[in-house]
């Protein structure tokens, strides 16, 4: 069973994974506040794309390792590294989808959950 940091806040930890997607040049990053979602999977989604998969696959390297210096969190689980079209880092509390972006629109994340309140995080 995986040990689980309890001192680190899941807005502490939603703020670091976008740190983690700025610093590798993600675009359109969008952060979901799922908290007053009555059976919402988790607190927070952090989406962003990225421009090939090559870039998808550095953003979900970089939130990994940004998020292990920062907080000594490592996600539970990671979905879709092998192709690199959608890349999910979930940590729990918080869930940070990676897409390219030719494939963002096709499952859009931000309509599904259109209840949530919506913050669009400023490109650097």
């Amino acid at each position: 069973m995986r040990k689980v940091n309890k001192e680190v806040d899941s807005k502490v930890l939603c703020d670091a994974i976008v740190e983690g997607m700025q610093e590798n040049k993600a675009q359109d990053i969008v952060v979901l506040d799922l908290r007053e979602i009555t059976n919402a999977v988790c607190d927070f989604f952090v989406i962003c794309s990225g421009e090939s998969s090559t870039q998808v696959e550095g953003i979900s390297n970089t939130v990994t390792r940004h998020t292990r210096k920062e907080l000594k969190e490592k996600p539970w689980h990671i979905e879709g590294k092998t192709n690199s079209e959608w890349v999910l880092l979930d940590y729990i509390n918080v869930v940070a989808h990676i897409f390219y972006k030719d494939a963002r629109p096709f499952y859009d994340l931000e309509d599904l959950w259109a209840d949530a309140v919506r913050k669009d995080v400023p490109n650097l």
